[in-house]
């Protein structure tokens, strides 16, 4: 399949496999672009020594184009873009922070810059500093969100861009793919189904909560008290954490405190009671652990099939 996206990034197919703290590590990321995607490396929390390894070590495993993801908020930001540079991953993704003082480095180390939008107005500034393409991830998605639908994003957003747009937020199978195609994204980029690849370094703990999960599983904390939403699943640490957002008697840091490191608890250490299980929220779908290739391979038949039915509304006209 041709889209912009994979003439940009040179790549087989347009599904980008996006950053997961934690778990989004060279094994799973060279998996998904051995598969003929393209996955993106987890910087957050992470040091340069560690980037720089796990850049060399997904190098060692394939040699089709992978990006890093780095949240602008980190403390190191600057260091690790010098490791990026050095190591010359085929693209960047950029988020929460100001990406436009990062896009001409990068890109004049032959790099090429994604950044996640959440608005048609800072789309419009990202095009203008001249990224390459750009992200836009509906509220639907696991982990940190924003304010609005993916829909609302596609019908906001597309119309207006010229840059190649790749569409996030609970899109799991072929027929969001098909949808955000069809709408004018250049691809899309999946998170949760990932989470539950062979490859991917998730607790089992965490892939089964998942897979017994249902529609209304999910929950967002963090919204009523302004501290940014995080979609995970429904659990006592979720419920602690909603009650502590209402109870008027909770601290902004003592909520700091409670949500501090359970994204971590539930990934790494299996503890999917205390920990934060963030997925997205087409739970329905997330039903089964298989290899990368699989999954990228399922996804495409099903985008084809889609499309092909679509066709038939034409026949009608």
């Amino acid at each position: 399949m041709r889209t912009a996206l994979t003439e940009l990034l040179q790549i087989e197919y347009p599904i980008i496999q996006g950053a997961m703290a934690w778990v989004s590590e060279h094994k799973l990321v060279a998996a998904v672009a051995n598969a003929g995607a393209t996955g993106v490396i987890a910087l957050g929390g992470r040091d340069a020594e560690w980037t720089r390894n796990e850049i060399r070590a997904c190098k060692e495993l394939t040699d089709k184009p992978f990006g890093v993801n780095l949240m602008l908020m980190a403390p190191n930001k600057d260091e690790l873009v010098d490791i990026i540079i050095e190591e010359k991953p085929a693209f960047v993704t950029l988020g929460a922070g100001n990406p436009v003082p990062y896009i001409k480095p990068l890109q004049e180390a032959g790099i090429k810059v994604i950044p996640v939008v959440p608005s048609l107005k800072l789309a419009k500034r990202i095009e203008e500093a001249g990224a390459d393409a750009m992200i836009v991830e509906g509220m639907e998605a696991g982990g940190h969100i924003g304010s609005q639908t993916t829909m609302s994003l596609m019908e906001n957003i597309l119309p207006e861009i010229s840059i190649p747009v790749v569409v996030a937020g609970s899109i799991v199978d072929g027929r969001g793919l098909a949808a955000a195609l069809l709408m004018g994204a250049e691809g899309v980029q999946m998170g949760s189904r990932f989470l539950l690849a062979e490859e991917c370094q998730a607790h089992q703990n965490m892939k089964e909560a998942i897979i017994k999960a249902t529609d209304t599983d999910s929950v967002v904390t963090g919204l009523l008290s302004g501290h940014g939403g995080v979609r995970s699943l429904k659990n006592e640490f979720t419920t602690r954490y909603l009650a502590a957002e209402t109870d008027g008697v909770t601290t902004p840091e003592e909520r700091t405190k409670m949500s501090q490191g359970t994204n971590k608890r539930a990934a790494i250490d299996g503890d999917v009671v205390n920990g934060a299980v963030q997925v997205g929220q087409a739970l329905n779908r997330l039903v089964a652990i298989e290899p990368a290739h699989t999954i990228v391979q399922t996804v495409m038949n099903e985008a084809i099939m889609s499309i092909r039915k679509a066709q038939r509304l034409l026949e009608i006209v």
